[in-house]
């Protein structure tokens, strides 16, 4: 039997995540401040100080989850697990903490990711919402009719767990696709306060954008396969990883078929290792086969 760390995405910052650490231990205080010459200047503020607002702004959040992250990691000392994987946003971290891409490479990444993410949808015109209680595929029909009435983009997200789907796109046909979802039995469907659709077919200028930059850095061959969010399956392969680290812009995080991927594979404990706990509780819906942990350091 194998295991896996697994790495949060967007939504599980809190103002102070790290701030210990940062006082405290050396391994992690040297990943902030190699985050704050990356992006030449000191987003730790913003992390340990806030505001919320400020820290919750997309290109601010990205590398402050992948810095508090690497961060934890670091400083737990801990051995390496048989894979990595990440949601989102946590494949970047997964490649960072496996030594495919290097800390300073990661957190430029994640920047520009986060800024052509918000400059690729004019604030107000873009939603997701999360719907609770549907099945993938009763949702994939909903969705296609709410673009079919609207004549906007409409897509599955995440599918993160039995009964928990995100879907992302343009304001109107997310509210729509909402109001389709309840008449068709879903338990609840609600609007996440977030501007910028991700994973979506909005997000089709930051590809090229990502592809540009992705060909512009060093990327290794990492310790251990990342289980990948486009296939699901473990890969190792550098243009594999750049293929998926693309795919991901514009199309869903297939997390609760990765989780019942890695049952296949014979993974049966599981750390999450940032911020928050989500990753785990969508596991422990998903299966009662992976033993589940949250790194507490």
């Amino acid at each position: 039997m194998s295991s896996v760390y697994v790495f949060p995405g967007q939504g599980s910052q809190t103002v102070g995540m790290g701030y210990e650490l940062y006082k405290n231990n050396n391994d992690a205080r040297a990943v902030f401040d190699e985050m704050d010459n990356a992006l030449g200047e000191k987003l730790s503020d913003i992390i340990f100080n806030g505001p919320m607002e400020t820290l919750t702004m997309t290109e601010n959040v990205q590398p402050a989850i992948l810095a508090t992250s690497v961060a934890m990691f670091r400083a737990a000392k801990i051995p390496m697990a048989d894979y990595v994987a990440g949601h989102s946003l946590g494949e970047y971290t997964a490649l960072c903490v496996a030594g495919s891409i290097s800390l300073t490479d990661a957190i430029k990444l994640v920047r520009l990711r986060g800024k052509s993410m918000q400059n690729a949808v004019p604030a107000g015109q873009g939603a997701m919402a999360v719907i609770l209680g549907m099945e993938i595929e009763d949702l994939k029909s909903v969705c296609e009719t709410a673009e079919k009435q609207t004549g906007l983009v409409c897509d599955i997200a995440n599918d993160n767990c039995p009964g928990q789907i995100v879907i992302s796109g343009a304001n109107e046909a997310i509210e729509k696709a909402m109001e389709i979802a309840k008449e068709h039995g879903a338990r609840r469907a609600m609007k996440l306060a977030l501007s910028v659709p991700p994973h979506s077919r909005l997000m089709l200028p930051v590809v090229e954008i990502m592809r540009d930059a992705l060909d512009k850095i060093e990327i290794k061959k990492p310790v251990v396969p990342i289980i990948s969010n486009k296939t699901c399956e473990p890969m190792n392969d550098v243009n594999e990883i750049k293929e998926s680290l693309i795919y991901q812009i514009t199309h869903g995080v297939r997390w609760r078929e990765s989780v019942l991927s890695m049952v296949d594979m014979g993974i049966d404990n599981l750390t999450e290792i940032g911020p928050g706990n989500a990753l785990t509780g969508l596991v422990n819906r998903t299966t009662d086969k992976i033993n589940t942990h949250k790194l507490e350091i």
